[in-house]
């Protein structure tokens, strides 16, 4: 077997951090400077028609610099960690071939290891347990589902929000098909795979700071028509009961617009909820040995230089 060298793998800039720190800015400044082309690892721009919810790249920012795996899917299709990590293989390949450097920015931290380190072998489910459990979202809800899994397997847990009932449902059944915690297998998986030679660039400010730009992010979303948006997918038929629309912003609008809460408590737990979001985020990204951090605030300079001097090992 050939042994392949660091040499003979593509060197890959990631940019990440908490929503609201300025993630996409910084890549954009990064891809003009450098050149290339950026790749998105947001778990909820894949899905067409959503845009101003998952604050996509606008289209003139999609003009200065070509973007990938954003609008893969329409909102009722399925999508998942394992596709992402294919999809995204295949257009890096495509674009070292090419000699285009090559930007990831994101915070969906699963998206991003599955692309870099891979995913650990998905262990046979019984059908019947992964039937029961939904029967039982059903008649009891996802927080009692939720609830249970905080006993089980509470690592993983940590890492969900309380209303992500798709991957509460999955790492139950893995529990209970298994009898081991789906946190464990992950860490016996180790996600060894190093398909690349990365730089990740972690971006971090004042929590305080961090909290009052999420919140007036909340109010630009609203004023550049995130209510309408809404009301468009639900008219295309988009239902509250898919994954997509049951995620953050979506969940609180469809919920104001079928008149279950008021407009003011929509807002209130949009502003909540992505503040606990970022929070989430933080802790993935903070058990990341290899992140550089860098506050917001830092001259733009020194990660340039970083940067510089990453790529420039390439050459030697």
């Amino acid at each position: 077997m050939v042994e392949i060298t660091e040499e003979d793998r593509p060197r890959v800039v990631i940019v990440l951090g908490p929503t609201g720190v300025g993630k996409s800015r910084m890549v954009m400044d990064l891809a003009e400077a450098f050149g290339g082309e950026i790749l998105s690892a947001d778990s909820m721009q894949v899905y067409r028609y959503m845009d101003i919810g998952t604050a996509k790249p606008t289209e003139e920012e999609r003009n200065r610099v070509r973007h990938h795996l954003i609008d893969l899917v329409n909102p009722d299709e399925s999508f998942h960690a394992n596709l992402y990590r294919m999809l995204g293989r295949k257009t890096i390949d495509q674009l070292y071939q090419r000699g285009t450097p090559i930007w990831i920015v994101g915070g969906t931290g699963l998206y991003i290891k599955a692309l870099t380190q891979g995913l650990f072998p998905s262990p046979k489910i019984d059908p019947k347990v992964r039937e029961r459990l939904k029967q039982e979202s059903k008649e009891k809800g996802g927080a009692f589902l939720f609830e249970r899994l905080r006993h089980v397997d509470p690592d993983t847990a940590s890492h969900l929000h309380p209303h992500d009932l798709f991957r509460t449902i999955r790492a139950l059944e893995v529990f209970e098909s298994t009898g081991v915690p789906i946190a464990f297998l992950r860490e016996q998986h180790r996600f060894g795979e190093r398909p690349y030679v990365t730089l990740k660039i972690g971006l971090e400010m004042n929590r305080k700071t961090l909290y009052h730009r999420i919140e007036q992010r909340v109010d630009q979303m609203i004023e550049r028509g995130f209510v309408r948006e809404v009301e468009r997918l639900m008219e295309m038929g988009y239902g509250f009961d898919l994954k997509p629309m049951q995620s953050l912003g979506y969940r609180q609008m469809v919920q104001f617009l079928l008149k279950k809460i008021e407009w003011d408590e929509a807002i209130r737990q949009m502003k909540r909820d992505s503040r606990h979001y970022a929070k989430r985020q933080w802790t993935w990204f903070k058990s990341d040995p290899e992140v550089h951090w860098h506050d917001h605030s830092i001259d733009p300079k020194k990660i340039f230089q970083e940067v510089t001097s990453f790529l420039r090992e390439e050459g030697e």
